[in-house]
């Protein structure tokens, strides 16, 4: 596998909109990795993407005379990365339930692939069992199998700095590994039920309780006495406090202080004010719908608990509530002490009582200042990206 190189085709990306608005399918975070980071690892093989034009100029495809292209909604397994590796044939396509998952092929036919005019193709399904995003409640869904992978994959053979002797653990102390300048104290850690992942130069302040699987990213750090539990992930420098169940926060965003967050996918640079708090069950204990952008309409997520999907660069306010299943855009502003609509279109401002356009400069200039607090600046590219999401919106302002 070291000559073929390594394609992430987005398919049916809009099912997991509004997190890919601003990103391709094989840049979100579940687990410890990204999918992309997930399938270099598994391959061995520097990777490209292959996603929505107005994507292309910060996430550049590579074609090369022999190509291995891939569904980047699936996750690597052993069984799968080896048949891909050793057994699929070339020029013919790999499904699933006519899905596609994979397919080798020199550039033109990847071209025409990409463009749906490789009919020719001839067909191979895949019977094996295979983890698939196809929705967005689908990450944290998975979180827990995929958090377990990852973990094993990265620290299988390899020795874990040192933690604490001020910390408590329960269950299996091997399951935690904390990666060089992790930094944890006076805490509760129990590996029952998953592995814990301190990355380099994260922090675990004094009196967190965590039951994993949690995965706390590089330089990332949980607030003094935090509560996390259920198979959750907080992405790199993110801060988190308060109480946190089966979740991801993708980077660069911050739960700091008290409230509940559950079964979410919360995506970078947004900050949730103090006391937010999400439902993630319904009173009457029934399957929770959320928005859906190709049905443009509430869809069953065929889940009992499920809370809050938020695009890149949102925000809330203090003692801000959610709905059971609420879905929030890109760059949306959230306030007030009454629960907002369930569904929350990108470049929106306001409250429960009334919303409005948040508009695109002054959009713009929050972002600046909120990257350039890490030390970081948003480039020509990602503006272009977030103009494009404002204008492609559009139509869901309609107040």
């Amino acid at each position: 596998m070291s000559t073929i190189n390594l394609v992430l085709f987005d398919f049916n990306r809009e099912n997991l909109l509004p997190l890919v608005y601003t990103k391709p399918i094989a840049a979100l975070r579940i687990g410890i990795c990204t999918i992309k980071e997930k399938w270099e690892s598994a391959l061995q093989l520097k990777t490209s993407y292959y996603t929505a034009a107005y994507l292309a100029k910060k996430f550049p495809l590579h074609l090369d005379s022999d190509n291995l292209l891939i569904n980047a909604s699936v996750l690597p397994n052993t069984a799968l990365n080896k048949y891909l590796t050793e057994a699929l044939p070339y020029n013919t396509l790999l499904v699933q339930e006519g899905t596609p998952i994979a397919l080798k092929c020199d550039a033109d036919t990847a071209q025409l692939f990409f463009q749906a005019k490789a009919n020719a193709i001839q067909t191979i399904e895949l019977s094996q069992a295979i983890i698939y995003l196809k929705y967005c409640w689908d990450l944290f869904r998975y979180n827990k199998e995929a958090l377990e992978s990852d973990f094993d994959q990265r620290c299988q053979g390899r020795d874990s700095a040192p933690l604490s002797d001020s910390n408590r653990v329960i269950g299996d102390a091997s399951r935690i590994f904390l990666e060089k300048g992790a930094v944890a104290h006076c805490s509760i850690f129990n590996t029952e039920n998953g592995p814990i992942y301190l990355d380099k130069d994260s922090t675990v302040m004094e009196g967190c309780m965590i039951r994993g699987g949690l995965a706390l990213c590089e330089g990332a750090s949980l607030k003094m006495g935090s509560k996390i539990y259920g198979a959750t992930t907080i992405g790199p420098y993110s801060k988190v406090g308060g109480e946190v169940n089966n979740s991801i926060l993708s980077g660069y965003s911050n739960k700091g202080h008290d409230g509940f967050l559950g079964n979410a996918v919360i995506g970078e640079w947004c900050n949730l004010g103090a006391d937010t708090n999400n439902s993630n069950l319904k009173n009457n204990y029934a399957e929770v719908r959320q928005w859906n952008y190709p049905k443009k309409a509430f869809i069953s997520t065929g889940l009992q608990f499920c809370g809050m999907i938020m695009g890149d660069h949102s925000k809330t306010g203090i003692n801000t509530m959610f709905n059971t299943g609420t879905v929030v855009g890109v760059s949306s502003n959230i306030y007030g002490s009454d629960f907002p609509r369930s569904f929350i279109p990108s470049f929106a401002w306001g409250s429960a009582k009334r919303f409005s356009t948040y508009q695109l400069d002054k959009a713009i200039e929050t972002a600046k200042r909120v990257v350039r607090r890490r030390q970081k600046e948003l480039d020509e590219h990602e503006i272009t990206i977030l103009k494009h999401i404002f204008e492609a919106s559009k139509n869901y302002r309609n107040y």
